[in-house]
């Protein structure tokens, strides 16, 4: 007996370890399937924006119709994710997530195959579809499969370099791709990724209990419409002015609708959108500092593209790599944010320092001029990049700190949208400031300046202009992120906890 004794427990401390690196392993596993994801519908934002001229060429689209290639996704999946993650809430969100998948890779598909402008739009708008039913079943997923802590904070870490990192990874890939290849491949490139998610998804992901409740379809026609107009009213506005029929019928419209999709959301049983969401400060507070920063991000993406093709007369490859330190910045500082500095300082602190140098990066930006090399602007992105990498873990964390797990997807699909809104009616304010800024610069020329040095002054002149209202979006984000958002402190750290649990003993 005392020699099987010390068997039986070697062999039950062999089959715990056995089952813990087993639970890890599954867990590494759907990590990795929700990065991936998420990395996938995140990046096709900004994806398309390098091929858009050889797009147009081959299409036929038109100035004006080439700027919905990329709304067409962006408001589609920004202004149906509510509904996306209140799909998932009461369907599942494993099935969901492969529905979202599936139609995604679908549309990537067809959309490769596009023979007219028609064809291609419609793609990218079930692209965006799609895109909305996965995001916030996959965020949601990852909150059930890790606990609030330190596990938590440091997958949310991985999932918002992913998330932010991503859109800068398009504009990589995007130049890689259509240099190589075609600018089909931008819509291609998903095909493989998304199969692969489908087929390990299946098995690996795990299932969440249906709930009861019914589809806010009134929720998610009144708000998406609603985005759609503002935005429609923002662009209109940049080519045909503020007091333009359309412009202001657009914006009468947006506000409207929005207006109704409060109503709808305060009286619904199952709302898309459950208000009590917003009763926490720090979570409403979260939400709006997340919409303000990614304007500002998405403006800079947009503006900085132009430049390099424009002024600096960089290839499509070239101006993708040129994205590459603020990719590796985001990332670098998310990992340290998530990993180190929220343990030790704590989330608010963070926010804080990591929105002053977002804020800072982005004042570099305004001092650009026709005689800029790509070293003056190397130094902006290396420091935007630092600063977004360290804020958007603890906002991500504060937007969904306390919720409910019946909450779980609506709070995650609020932190998608909040994202996708904020880099369509960001871009849409900038391009509105930036069409302004250019009618006054052409105005300012002397008479005899070359064509090709007139457009050059009258860009830089109007997206200065730009940088530095996305400038104002940032302080804006740190103004609300100081007074509004509560201190919390951080965990004590482990050797800590060991210190006072021998204590107690």
């Amino acid at each position: 007996m005392s020699v099987q004794a010390p068997s039986r427990a070697a062999s039950s401390v062999a089959t715990q370890q056995g089952r813990q690196t087993g639970a890890r392993n599954a867990a590494g596993l759907v990590l990795a399937l929700i990065l991936t994801s998420q990395l996938m519908v995140v990046l096709d934002a900004t994806i398309v924006n390098i091929a858009l001229h050889d797009i147009r060429s081959a299409l036929g689209f038109s100035a004006a119709g080439l700027s919905w290639v990329v709304n067409a996704y962006t408001l589609t999946f920004g202004g149906l994710l509510l509904l996306g993650a209140r799909a998932g809430d009461i369907l599942g969100r494993r099935r969901v997530f492969l529905v979202g998948i599936g139609l995604f890779t679908l549309a990537s598909l067809v959309g490769g195959f596009a023979q007219n402008p028609g064809e291609l739009l419609a793609a990218r708008a079930v692209q965006g579809i799609g895109g909305a039913l996965a995001s916030p079943s996959a965020l949601a997923l990852l909150m059930t499969m890790f606990a609030q802590g330190r596990e938590r904070t440091r997958a949310i870490g991985l999932y918002t370099a992913v998330s932010i990192g991503g859109a800068a990874v398009g504009l990589i890939a995007g130049g890689m791709l259509t240099e190589w290849a075609s600018w089909r491949w931008v819509l291609f490139v998903n095909v493989p990724i998304g199969v692969a998610l489908l087929v390990l998804g299946r098995t690996a992901l795990p299932e969440t209990p249906r709930n009861p409740g019914r589809f806010d379809l009134a929720g998610a026609l009144t708000s998406t419409i609603g985005m759609t107009a503002l935005v429609y009213g923002f662009v209109h506005a940049a080519s045909d002015g503020w007091s333009d029929t359309a412009t202001v019928a657009s914006f009468a419209i947006g506000l409207v609708l929005l207006a109704a999709f409060v109503v709808t959301e305060m009286r619904a049983e199952s709302p898309i959108t459950p208000l009590r969401l917003f009763a926490s400060r720090n979570r409403s507070s979260a939400y709006i500092a997340r919409l303000l920063l990614v304007a500002g991000m998405m403006g800079m993406f947009f503006f900085l593209t132009l430049f390099l093709r424009g002024v600096l007369g960089y290839s499509d490859l070239r101006t993708g790599f040129a994205f590459l330190p603020l990719t590796a910045m985001v990332f670098t500082a998310s990992q340290l944010s998530a990993r180190y500095l929220v343990d030790r300082f704590g989330d608010h602190r963070i926010m804080i320092i990591g929105i002053t140098f977002s804020t800072l990066g982005m004042l570099a930006l305004t001092q650009l001029s026709e005689s800029s090399s790509y070293l003056d602007l190397a130094g902006a992105l290396v420091v935007f990049g630092l600063g977004n990498g360290l804020a958007f873990v603890p906002l991500t964390t504060a937007a969904l700190d306390g919720v409910e797990p019946q909450d779980a997807g609506a709070a995650s699909g609020l932190v998608n949208v909040m994202q996708q809104v904020g880099g369509s009616l960001g871009l849409a304010v900038l391009v509105t400031v930036f069409g302004t800024a250019s009618q006054h610069a052409q105005a300012d020329l002397a008479p005899g300046t070359s064509p090709a040095v007139a457009a050059r002054h009258v860009f830089v002149q109007a997206a200065d202009t730009s940088f530095w209202t996305a400038t104002a979006f940032l302080a804006a984000t740190w103004l609300l992120v100081a007074f509004a958002i509560r201190t919390r402190k951080p965990d004590p750290a482990p050797e800590l906890d060991l210190e006072l649990e021998a204590a107690s003993a």
